[in-house]
């Protein structure tokens, strides 16, 4: 069949020829066509055809990540309800008010500005990145906090710099109270959906709540002033990340389990460092 299919779609073009030379040609193509044809030796036996079927029958049975599937780790949620609930209100008030905010705020503010304000108000953590080091026993993390704060107070002027990354090669220590509880065996408890502030679990709900303590802006700023620093923070962050919940959105069939798991995941991952 081959050979029959390359020839007659090389005799297409011979109109014109007479018999002695289409003949010729005839000949000159069959014998072309013959030498590049795969030989007997080249050509897959009906054996190995069935061995290459059954090898991948074999893998279709087998998938190698279905195990991996299986040993996913998600987070208890037996307030799924309500949770969905807060997740749909939270997306409404992405959608509605924090991206439209924040992208008019994208618009009128360059970005350079307003990476020095997210490294200005990363620096003012320090106290609870601090504590939360000491109580892990991570004093080499510990001494990579207090450098940090040191050298961006003062040479970053006052932390919109980040002078420690940069020139130290000292990169932000994620610690937080939440990771504390885990260090010492506290479980995650169950999965919350808070309005406002997003995915929790019940264990970082309440290192969030402790971190409020010993965050210095607390004790220096009046509540209402502290909400307006608080909420200008989460639009300036917002805009440096504008597309990210969007993508997560789009490619999940079911955004509030990707959300869930992705933040369980996630969590994981800094507990697990």
């Amino acid at each position: 069949m081959f050979t029959s299919f390359c020839f007659a779609e090389k005799t297409q073009t011979w109109q014109g020829y007479d018999d002695v030379e289409a003949h010729e040609l005839h000949r000159m193509v069959y014998a072309e066509v013959q030498r590049t044809e795969p030989g007997p030796a080249e050509r897959p036996s009906n054996l190995k055809i069935a061995q290459v079927k059954d090898t991948q029958e074999t893998s279709e049975e087998s998938d190698p990540w279905e195990d991996e599937a299986e040993e996913i780790d998600s987070i208890y949620d037996p307030l799924e309800p309500m949770n969905r609930a807060f997740f749909q209100f939270n997306d409404k008030l992405y959608f509605w008010v924090l991206k439209p905010v924040a992208t008019g705020y994208n618009m009128a503010v360059p970005e350079l500005a307003r990476v020095c304000i997210r490294n200005f108000f990363s620096n003012l953590v320090m106290p609870l990145r601090a504590v939360s080091c000491l109580l892990q026993g991570k004093f080499e993390a510990l001494g990579i906090v207090l450098v940090r704060f040191v050298v961006n107070t003062s040479a970053g002027f006052l932390g919109f710099q980040d002078v420690a990354k940069q020139a130290l090669n000292f990169p932000v220590q994620d610690e937080d109270l939440g990771q504390v509880f885990a260090f010492y065996g506290i479980g995650p408890g169950i999965y919350i959906d808070l309005p406002f502030l997003g995915p929790y679990s019940l264990r970082d709900a309440v290192g969030w709540g402790g971190g409020l303590f010993i965050n210095p802006l607390n004790y220096v700023v009046d509540f209402w002033p502290n909400v307006g620093v608080r909420t200008y923070d989460i639009v300036n962050n917002t805009s440096l990340r504008i597309g990210d919940y969007e993508a997560l959105k789009e490619a999940a069939i079911d955004p509030y389990v990707a959300m869930r798991d992705a933040y369980y995941q996630y969590r994981l991952h800094l507990i697990e460092k």
